[in-house]
């Protein structure tokens, strides 16, 4: 598991030990790792990588091995509106969610496919079915996990090397305690834990929770432009911000 040290990743590794799966735990924190792989029910070791180097996940990968199947949660966000451009904050939502998973990928790969045999579980979001206000940097970069996971699929439908990407809404995690609107039927992670075991353990493809909310995004990606923006995009600012930022 990458991404497993806290949130919703630490809620998914306690389900999995609970019904007896051996788990390589990864994140950038190895004193979390530890910590977790001590109080857990089941086998499990600890394995720092920070996925937003190659080398470190080159290091990663030779120390654990051989491995079943591997679950991508690794993220980084920050709510971000085009006015509020922050370069340094994109490019690590990027570089960790999208870039992280395809090296993540490039290390088990070859390997799955070298034995027919792997499975896959990637984590995109609500946010990846269209483009939505506030969201620089973290819809495109899952947007691009979703993709990837669709080709991945297309790809490999016929082997035995399984991939399956979940989609979730909002999840109250450190990353969503930055929100400062209203997150409609926000999750506790142990829920969404529950949705991801219960996908992993289906033959299907994609899943998207919660539902409510999935299926307003989803219908929203079949309106047309003039409709859909009016609709989802940020509204037109007031006088009063239109003065505070002239100069």
């Amino acid at each position: 598991m990458v991404g497993a040290s806290e949130g919703l990743g630490r809620a998914l590794a306690e389900q999995l030990s609970r019904v007896g799966c051996e788990l390589v735990l990864s994140a950038r924190s190895e004193e979390r790792l530890e910590a977790l792989a001590a109080a857990l029910p089941g086998r499990a070791s600890a394995v720092p990588v920070d996925v937003t180097d190659a080398d470190s996940v080159a290091e990663a990968a030779g120390k654990v091995g051989k491995i079943d199947g591997v679950i991508y949660m690794a993220g980084a966000y920050w709510p971000m509106s085009s006015p509020d451009w922050d370069t340094e904050k994109a490019v690590t939502m990027v570089e960790t969610n999208l870039t992280g998973a395809v090296r993540i990928i490039g290390a088990v790969l070859p390997e799955f496919l070298s034995r027919n045999e792997g499975h896959i579980v990637l984590t995109s979001s609500l946010s990846a079915f269209r483009g939505l206000p506030g969201s620089i940097g973290y819809g495109a970069s899952k947007a691009g996990v979703l993709t990837l996971a669709e080709g991945m699929h297309a790809d490999l439908r016929h082997t035995k090397v399984e991939v399956q990407v979940v989609n979730p809404g909002f999840i109250r995690t450190r990353m969503t305690d930055k929100n400062e609107f209203r997150m409609p039927q926000i999750m506790e992670p142990e829920q969404a834990a529950q949705e991801y075991f219960e996908h992993m353990n289906s033959d299907a493809f994609k899943k998207s929770f919660p539902f409510g909310l999935a299926s307003i995004l989803r219908l929203a990606q079949f309106l047309p432009d003039w409709l859909y923006f009016p609709l989802f995009g940020a509204k037109k600012p007031s006088e009063d911000y239109d003065k505070a930022h002239s100069h």
